[in-house]
Formats: C-alpha cells, structure tokens, sequence
C-alpha cells in the first residue's frame, strides 16, 4: 500500500538522501521516495508492517532533522499547496537562527577583541571562546553525539565536532570557534538556497487559483475550487484565473496562456471552446461548464508533475549519493593516518600533525556536492517549466543530454493535423457527391481527423440510425453497413483485402479509397500541412548534436517522401502499422551510437507503444490532454516542435552546471587537502574549502532557474 507523509521543514539534500535511503531499508518497504520539494516522504509498505511504520519513519526523520514535523498525508488526490501556505525562503525559523548566529558571532568579537587589545588572562579569554562555541555549535554536537549513539558516525555533524573540540584541545581556541561560526554561516545559506529554489519553482507554477464563483441556486458563490463538482456552472471575470477545466458556455475572451505552455500570445476562446484551468482570462466574462474536478485539472496535474519530477533522480545524483557515503569514511580514515602515522614513524611534532588531520577533516565535507548537485537538477525541471515543458523527472533531463537519434510521429507533430478534403475522383458511374456521402457515413463514427475532415466536406447530417455492423479495421479502415449496402473506406490494403478492383491515386495527399457492395466507387484525396517551425526545428536540432532525424507515418510512400524532404530529414518510413513503428525504433535503436538515446516525439495517445519503448518518449502539444501526459516521459504543452529544442537546450545548461560544480568542488577540495595534509592550509583555509566553495556551486546551481 502507498503512503506520503509531509516532513515539513524539511530543507537539507544530503539529510532527505539519507532519511530516504534508511526508510527504504525497513522490514516491509517495497520503496522510499524523499520529494524535497514537496517535502514529502511516499512510500510502498507490505500490509503487515503498516501500523508501526509511521513511528519508526519518525524516529529516522528526527534522527537526521529534530526539528522536521512529520505528519500522514491522508487524501483521495494531491492538492497543490496555495501559494500562501507555501514555505517561504525566510520564516520564523530563520530568523530565530540568525539571532542565535548574531549573537555568538558577537560574544566572539568581543572575546577576540579583549584578547588582543586589553591582554586578557587565558581563562577570560576561554570563557568568551567556549561561550560562543556552545552558542554556535552546541547543536551540532548534540546532533553528532545522537547520532554517534545510533551508530551513524560518518557525517558533516562529526567531522565538525571532532575537528572543532579536537582545535580546543590542541589550543587552536580562536580557528575552533570559526570554523563552527562559518560552517553554520555556510549550512543557512544553503538552506536558504533551498527555500529560494522550492520558491522559485512555485512562483513559476502559482497557476493554481485559490477560490471559484460558482452559480448556485441563481445564486453566485465564492468557494474553494475544490469544491466544486463536475458539471457545475463557474463565472470567470477579467484578470482572474480559470479555476477548473470545463467548456465556455457563454462570453469571448482572450485568455494568457503562458503559466501553461510558455507562450507569449494570448488565446482567443469563445462559445463551446475549451477552457483549460491555469490561464488567466484577460478581456471578457466567462461562463464555464466544469468537466473535471480540481484534482483532475489541467493546473493541479501539472504542478503535481513538475513537483513530483525531483523524485526520479538522474544517474549523476545518484553516483553523487553514493559517492558521498564511502567519500566521507575514507577521508576520516586518511585524517586519522595523517595525525597518527607520521609521529609514529618520524618521532616528535604530535600537535602538528593533528592540526593537520583536523585541517583534512573540515575540508572533506561533501556538503557541496551532495546539497549542489539536486539543487541544479531541481532547477532545471523548474526552468523547463516555465518554457512549456514538463520532464516527469531529472534522469529524464539527463537522458535528454545523450539523445542522438529523435525519431518523430508524422501527423499532428510536423504537420499540423488539420486535414482538407482537396479532391474526389469517382469511378464506375459514382458521382463526387455520392462517394464523399459513402464516405461520411463509414467514417460517421470515428473522431479521427481524417474522419472529421471527411464528415465537414460532406456538410449535411448523417442519419446514424441507418448504419450498422460498424468495423474499425487497425491499419486499414472501416467497414459498415449503410442501409442494404456493405461501404468500404480505408487504404489500398482494404481494398486489396476485400479483393476490390481499384484504380491507384497517384496524387500527393491521403487517399481514403470507397467501395460499394464491392464496387469501387472512388477515392477522396485529403491533404495536410507541415508546420511552420518545423523545418526550422529539424535545423536547431541537428545544430545542437543530434546525429539522425527520422519521420515515422502510417501514411502512402509519396506523402512520407515529399514530407521528409521537405523538412531535410535524414530518414522516414512509410505506410507503417502501429505495431511496425514499435519495430522501427527497435531497428534504430539498435544502430544508435553507444551510451546514446533514442528519443521519440509523437501525441501521446495513438503512439502509446512507440513512447514507451523509446529511452526518451516526448509527448507532444500535450496541454489538456491526459493521455499525453501519462504517456510519456517529457510532455510539450504546445504543438510546436521548436519546443523540443527548448528541452534539449535546458538539459543541457543543467549538466554543465552539474559537470561545473563537481569539477569545482572536488578539485578545490582536493588543493585543500593537499595543502592541509603538507601543512601549507591551517583552519582559515580550511572552512573556505568546505563552506566557501559549497556556497560558490550552490550560488552556481541557482543560475538555471534564470535560463
């Protein structure tokens, strides 16, 4: 069974990795899942362990964060938190803590002060030091000693406190006082990177609005959007935001699309158009007749999907994780070599070479790699976000790095799927009215755009009632019943399976071929249009790296080769079945260079089967649609492919800052620890390789919530 507990306050990477890890370790968890930006814990638990897990995921939380409040999420949907309710980057906890920060900095000072100016005798000057040093970091030993005690002992909060207490003893009294006063200067910062980042990223989805006028009883209500129901009617005024999907009843208005899809032109919407929750109407009123509820809305899927996208973590987060679990044993091992050892073997100096061990340990911290790395993964969702892209997570945004073959859907993702009867050729005494009328009824049933674009040429009614034995043949066509007559309409594949006598189109376009009670009566030429941006995406992307561009499409050889050409792809396959493109992407995924990905790019809905066997499956123009965003892997909100760049573009920023900050930590750290083991780095030096250089990747890490 699944179960989400709110960790509320929450805050630290390195402490939500390991809560995650130790969770997923007790008897009966199937899973664990540490959401930072949600501050959430889910978890898969067997039956039989479900009545004392919530106690003992409470003793693990406040083991690593006492101050972590940890209460069961118990609801039918997740509701997005409203913006109010939010954390914000600074709150009272913050505050409380830079008091605390204030006033042992202060106590500090005057001790130092008073020892250097008024020659102060030792104790007075001790007294001052240990003062402070129990302000600043009594809590950190504290932390360090439960810990100790639960048998964790390789982490940030030992190596401060045996590095700090080992300065004292060895009569580093000042150095052992900073290095905590600047640690902990180093942990608020990062916290509050943190905050600004889960900030940041809510800002960019605040799509979600906090009340609904409703019409109840010829009366208007204000109420909670989750509180409406299906079917009910909503007013929407100028400058508020549509609370809930539904379709406009009554009233025109421009609506800003923007939270949604990243486009700067407003949509117009007028009677019986669709209304989707998350924009903000701009000009008129709007009368809406909700059809989902706001748990099912586009606005709550989305904020749930880009919230829940930072618990997929990419292979460098993980590598990180792990890296950081046996990093920080070794080099408390090597520290304590470097103390011990050369005394022993050389004689003598036994004070400094246990400064020097204490130097190795404060500089070892992994902090700037393990709170850094998600922190830029984190980001980038965000970034992508407020572009029009949703990634459903960062090993998704790191996959989209490697791609080198992007295989696309032709129909409604190059082209625009807006189909035009453009010419009817009738055959064997059939006029042009009567095959289109054949047509439309076989196709009467069907949502399909062809069908529709069928049903509009015909322009009368279809009376259903006379047709019958209706057959949607996967690949083929239909076959139905009009009357006393049995109408075929599909492809040259039904007509060759019905055994009817045809003559080929050689036209360009979509062929739907008509046969009578096994007569051919014609064939309905029907075209579509390639994109506007399209060919310039197919450009942008090979620009970028991608090696091979490949168009996948049911339809005849000549629409996929004037097509392919057009667009400049590098290959395309032609009147494929569905399950024939499944075995396409096989095909060329095969060939792909080692360590590369196959993306592909299609809708969502009839492409099931091709997203998910692709590495990278991308939905595209997903916005509204359900089935788009449940398909696949990244979703593109509009239907522009110029937005697959966009992903690509922002993935890549992501791991150059990622590749940036581990470069910069591990070889600052690395110059410290050499430097500190020879001698060379005291203290001073020491608290700038640990908080200076994790300050510096995670102000480096906040720069892709800009891009």
């Amino acid at each position: 069974m699944k179960r989400i507990f709110l960790l509320k306050g929450l805050d630290c990477p390195n402490c939500s990795a390991k809560i995650e890890k130790e969770v997923g370790e007790l008897d009966g968890v199937q899973s664990s899942v540490v959401n930072l930006m949600k501050q959430t814990l889910t978890i898969n638990v067997a039956q039989t362990a479900a009545d004392t897990i919530a106690s003992q995921i409470e003793t693990i939380v406040h083991s690593h964060e006492p101050d972590v409040e940890v209460s069961e999420i118990v609801q039918e949907y997740y509701i997005p938190a409203k913006k109010q309710d939010t954390n914000t980057s600074y709150n009272n906890e913050d505050k409380k803590l830079t008091i605390r920060l204030a006033i042992g900095a202060a106590i500090y000072g005057i001790g130092m002060a008073l020892t250097v100016f008024a020659k102060v005798p030792l104790p007075v000057e001790l007294a001052f030091l240990i003062v402070s040093y129990v302000i600043l970091g009594g809590d950190v030993v504290w932390q360090a000693v439960r810990n100790i005690s639960k048998g964790r002992v390789f982490d940030e909060h030992f190596l401060m406190s045996v590095s700090t207490i080992g300065a004292f003893v060895i009569g580093e009294y000042p150095e052992a006082v900073a290095v905590m006063l600047f640690y902990q200067v180093g942990e608020f910062f990062q916290s509050l990177a943190v905050k600004r980042s889960r900030k940041s990223i809510s800002d960019l989805m605040d799509i979600r609005p906090d009340s609904a006028t409703v019409r109840r009883n010829g009366e208007l209500i204000t109420t909670s959007p989750e509180n409406v129901s299906i079917g009910e009617i909503i007013i929407v005024k100028p400058g508020e935001k549509i609370p809930l999907d539904g379709v406009v009843l009554d009233g025109d208005s421009m609506l800003d699309t923007r939270a949604l899809t990243g486009e700067s032109v407003p949509r117009s919407v007028h009677k019986g158009d669709e209304a989707l929750s998350g924009c903000m109407n701009q000009t008129g009123v709007l009368m809406i007749k909700t059809t989902k509820a706001f748990g099912e809305s586009t606005a709550s899927k989305i904020i749930d999907l880009v919230e829940n996208a930072s618990s997929r973590k990419a292979p460098t987060e993980n590598f990180i994780t792990t890296f950081a679990r046996y990093y920080t044993p070794v080099v408390v091992i090597l520290a304590a070599i470097l103390a011990i050892l050369p005394p022993i073997l050389f004689g003598g100096g036994w004070t400094e070479w246990i400064r020097r061990g204490f130097v190795f340990l404060v500089v070892s911290c992994p902090c700037a790699l393990v709170i850094s790395i998600p922190l830029t993964f984190f980001g980038g969702i965000g970034a992508a976000s407020k572009r029009g892209v949703l990634v459903k997570g960062s090993n998704y945004l790191e996959a989209l790095n490697n791609v080198s073959i992007i295989v696309f859907d032709k129909t409604g993702t190059l082209t625009k799927g807006v189909f035009n009867v453009t010419d009817i050729l009738p055959a064997n005494g059939f006029s042009k009215e009567q095959v289109l009328e054949y047509a439309a009824q076989a196709e009467s049933f069907s949502n399909h755009p062809i069908a529709k674009s069928i049903l509009a040429a015909c322009g009368k009614e279809i009376d259903q009632s006379v047709i019958s034995d209706y057959k949607e043949i996967s690949g083929y066509g239909i076959s139905v019943m009009a009357g006393e007559k049995k109408v075929f309409a599909g492809n040259t594949k039904l007509m060759d399976s019905e055994h009817v006598k045809y003559t080929a189109c050689e036209k360009v376009g979509t062929k739907v071929y008509v046969a009578v009670d096994g007569q051919y009566a014609g064939c309905i030429l029907i075209t579509d249009e390639v994109k506007p941006d399209s060919k310039k995406a197919i450009s942008d992307l090979k620009h970028i790296g991608v090696e091979k561009t490949v168009m996948l499409t049911g339809d005849d050889e000549k629409i996929g080769k004037a097509v392919a050409e057009e667009l400049q792809l590098d290959e395309y396959y032609a009147q494929l079945f569905p399950d024939q493109k499944v075995e396409k992407v096989e095909l060329l995924d095969s060939k792909k260079r080692q360590g590369s990905k196959l993306a592909f790019v299609g809708d969502g809905i009839n492409d099931a089967p091709v997203l998910a066997r692709a590495d990278v499956g991308i939905a595209m123009g997903g916005l509204g649609s359900d089935a788009a965003i449940e398909a696949a892997d990244v979703v593109l909100m509009t239907d522009e492919p110029s937005k697959l760049v966009d992903a690509i573009d922002v993935a890549k920023a992501t791991k150059q800052i990622v590749m940036q900050n581990i470069v910069i930590a591990l070889g600052i750290k690395s110059v410290f620890l050499i430097l500190g083991a020879l001698g060379i780095a005291g203290m001073w030096e020491a608290v700038f390789g640990d908080v200076g250089v994790t300050i510096i990747a995670v102000l480096n890490a906040m720069r892709i919530l800009k891009k």
